[in-house]
């Protein structure tokens, strides 16, 4: 049974007047940019975190890595769990497990009580964030409204990423890093209140029980993978615990194929990856994530180490970002999915972000112009993104079946927090071992510090490519003219 097919949509859907639909719209899509905000609004407080809590370099990415590990490897089984058990149940928990650990975080005394709030932060995150996609999916009905939800929903991932370090540079300006943390309380509260006002639809439970074994491996196996990236950038890729860690990941993944071809109820069933439009989405997302999280992380340091820009200043210093991702999710996306194919839209956007992250990476120097250098390269990377995320958020949900659209759900968001996870982990340790080499050959410490982060903006930008010609090779889809109205 197709997505698009309005005989699979509740009729309350279908017949819902459109304030209705809009209020439904206003709380998934808070809920959306608040779990995405909190990717990132850490990141401009890192430094004031270091200081506060006496993090050490080696893992001070810990902090933020640590929230994408448990998010990303989590993301399946909530997904599936919502699809169980019923999608504004689990979504209510998720809510509520995600405002706990973030108050708690906020408190935090020291930093390993920081990063366990951080890890169940993003455990609340991973129930959550698929709920609400599923959600969105069987609360629209099919065609133009469900589209433009989509669209949306996509803008969301895109603005919320930008928006955190805007967010979080003010709040760690005028109050405390601490309440880069606390901010999401209120927020969630009126997230939890809005699904009290009966405009959202959870739509019918599938029958079949949890894939424990399934679930076991997957989340298992990609904590693993992201652990051992993490733990490489502070102990070393001889350590013994890191070779470990990146053989059980291995090992589990591999396991999760096998025990997924003989489950009678698969967790991620082979149909939704099987698809090739789908799995280029999916595969467009990883790729994005591996290079976005890093980008902002080592922009963050290069600003606020090597220019001493302060939280704030370094906030606004993103707002490039925030202009190329609104124009490009609010009007130039939709306007180029009514013309083209999903992957000439999804390539030209990655192009374009791989073309900015080279820029800064050949002209990044201890004292680079902020007009020339960086501005450029924000602005097409949030061009690029806005497209991206768009495009890949209509294509990955396009035709699925709404009692597995929870787990399509929670693959979009894992492609896209495990890619995040992994690249910092990755990028970060590159940026730290090139600076190592240049200290070592007698430079100053900006101007190597400045060298590492180019080079992780490098590897970024050649990602990036690759992502161009994935979209490009594998993903056709083209929007019938009722979706592409719907925008």
């Amino acid at each position: 049974m197709s997505l698009d097919s309005t005989s699979s949509v509740p009729r309350t859907a279908a017949a819902a007047p459109p304030r209705r639909l809009g209020l439904a719209l206003l709380i998934i899509a808070t809920a959306q940019l608040m779990l995405v905000l909190d990717d990132t609004i850490v990141n401009v407080a890192v430094p004031s975190i270091q200081r506060s809590l006496d993090v050490p370099t080696s893992s001070l990415n810990w902090v933020i890595s640590f929230y994408a590990l448990s998010f990303g490897g989590l993301l399946l089984v909530g997904g599936r769990a919502g699809d169980l058990f019923g999608r504004l149940r689990v979504f209510r928990a998720g809510i509520a497990l995600f405002t706990l650990a973030s108050v708690s975080g906020g408190f935090a005394p020291n930093e390993t009580a920081l990063i366990v709030s951080r890890v169940v932060q993003g455990c609340g995150a991973a129930v959550a964030a698929p709920c609400a996609l599923s959600l969105l999916a069987v609360t629209f009905p099919a065609g133009p409204a469900r589209t433009k939800a989509l669209g949306v929903y996509g803008a969301m991932g895109g603005l919320g990423s930008v928006l955190g370090l805007l967010v979080g540079g003010a709040l760690t300006e005028y109050a405390s890093w601490r309440w880069v943390l606390f901010i999401n309380a209120p927020i969630a509260l009126l997230v939890l209140a809005g699904t009290g006002l009966g405009v959202l639809n959870s739509g019918e439970r599938e029958p079949d029980r949890l894939d424990i074994p399934g679930a076991v491996t997957a989340t298992l196996g990609i904590g693993s993978l992201i652990y051992a990236l993490s733990r490489g950038t502070a102990d070393g890729w001889t350590d013994a615990g890191t070779l470990a860690a990146f053989a059980a990941g291995a090992a589990l993944v591999a396991a999760f194929v096998v025990v997924e071809r003989r489950s009678r109820a698969p967790m991620l069933p082979g149909r939704l990856v099987a698809d090739r439009n789908r799995g280029g989405a999916n595969a467009v997302m990883l790729l994005l994530g591996l290079g976005l999280l890093a980008m902002f992380y080592l922009l963050t340091l290069y600003m606020q180490v090597v220019r001493g820009y302060s939280a704030l200043h370094t906030g606004l210093a993103y707002l490039p970002i925030v202009v190329g991702t609104g124009v490009a999710a609010a009007g130039l996306g939709p306007a180029l999915l009514a013309r083209l194919q999903a992957g000439t839209v999804i390539g030209v956007g990655m192009a374009m972000a791989a073309g900015g992250l080279a820029w800064t990476a050949a002209l990044l120097d201890p004292a680079s112009s902020y007009w020339t250098v960086l501005v450029p390269t924000m602005l097409a990377v949030g061009l690029g993104t806005g497209l991206t995320f768009v495009g890949c958020t209509v294509t990955g949900m396009r035709g699925v079946a709404p009692r597995e659209s929870g787990v399509a759900a929670g693959l979009l968001n894992t492609s896209t927090q495990c890619g995040g996870a992994l690249g910092l982990a990755a990028l970060a340790a590159l940026a730290s071992a090139t600076t190592r080499s240049r200290l070592t050959a007698g430079h100053a410490l900006p101007a190597a510090l400045t060298s590492g982060y180019a080079a992780g903006l490098l590897v970024g930008a050649v990602i990036y490519a690759i992502a161009a010609g994935v979209a490009a090779l594998a993903i056709d889809a083209k929007l019938t003219p009722e979706e592409a109205s719907g925008h």
